[in-house]
């Protein structure tokens, strides 16, 4: 599905990680209309979980519900998407042909889930939502389980709406303020958490993964393989370039997969 005209020029206005930050203020959006029909909540975005090793995880959105928490991780691509529930990868593959990868953001939500679920130290039912962007269409994505659900953010509303017609109250009104409360405070961290956040990622996914075929994803194409480094700005990938032009034309170096909108570099050492 092609850019729109704002989403063209916001896209070069600003930078990856703004263009991030604003999905998942489309999506709090979105949870809003939920709300104004009756389905009452509390909504918090950017949640750093602590993990037991003295990481992070961060949660993008939470509708904090008297149903359960709905926890969802918010993808702003535009393009294609393949995707596998059992795959480490998942691929986005822009108009030109262009094809990026990022971590299957199923597995990527339930190790959220663990971590809330460990740090609430509660039953409390747990939703998992991946909301994509409308700019892109899901063109291939294979399922499982039902414990996650894949959508567009345009689906969100419906989505929710399905779930809490099926499910039981568990929480009261006092119950969900209490753990809005609890959540609340893991969104107010400094600059120096987040860098952390974002340098241990690109530490936990370095690592040679076999490059999927666009057209099967479940049968990954033989003899290729990339290393899977992530931005430490806006946590996309860096791929190794060619200058072709200046100084250091003819000099390699990493660029991030996300440019223009990231213009971070990395200088490649061949040594």
């Amino acid at each position: 599905m092609a850019k729109g005209l704002i989403d063209i020029i916001l896209d070069r206005i600003f930078d990856a990680n703004w263009v991030g930050r604003r999905g998942e203020k489309l999506t709090e959006r979105e949870l809003n209309f939920v709300r104004l029909f009756g389905r009452k909540g509390k909504i918090l975005r950017n949640i750093y979980v602590p993990k037991d090793n003295g990481e992070t995880s961060e949660i993008d959105v939470v509708f904090i519900t008297q149903k359960g928490i709905f926890v969802i991780e918010s993808k702003n691509y535009s393009g294609w998407i393949f995707g596998n529930e059992k795959s480490s990868y998942w691929t986005a593959m822009l108009p030109n042909k262009e094809k990026n990868q990022f971590y299957n953001p199923i597995k990527q939500n339930r190790t959220h889930m663990k971590w809330l679920g460990l740090y609430l130290q509660d039953e409390i039912p747990l939703f998992s939502l991946i909301v994509f962007s409308e700019r892109c269409e899901l063109k291939k994505i294979s399922l499982d389980s039902a414990d996650a659900r894949v959508i567009k953010r345009d689906g969100l509303y419906a989505t929710v709406c399905s779930i809490w017609e099926n499910a039981e109250d568990v929480l009261s009104n006092e119950r969900v303020d209490e753990i809005y409360n609890r959540l609340k405070i893991l969104t107010n961290v400094d600059a120096a958490t987040r860098e952390a956040h974002i340098a241990n990622i690109n530490i936990k996914y370095k690592k040679t993964i076999p490059a999927p075929s666009i057209t099967d994803e479940s049968k990954p194409e033989t003899n290729k393989s990339q290393d899977i480094v992530l931005c430490p700005k806006c946590g996309g990938q860096l791929i190794l370039k060619t200058a072709k032009r200046g100084a250091n034309a003819g000099n390699q170096f990493y660029g991030c997969s996300n440019f223009p909108k990231c213009k971070y570099v990395q200088k490649f050492d061949n040594q």
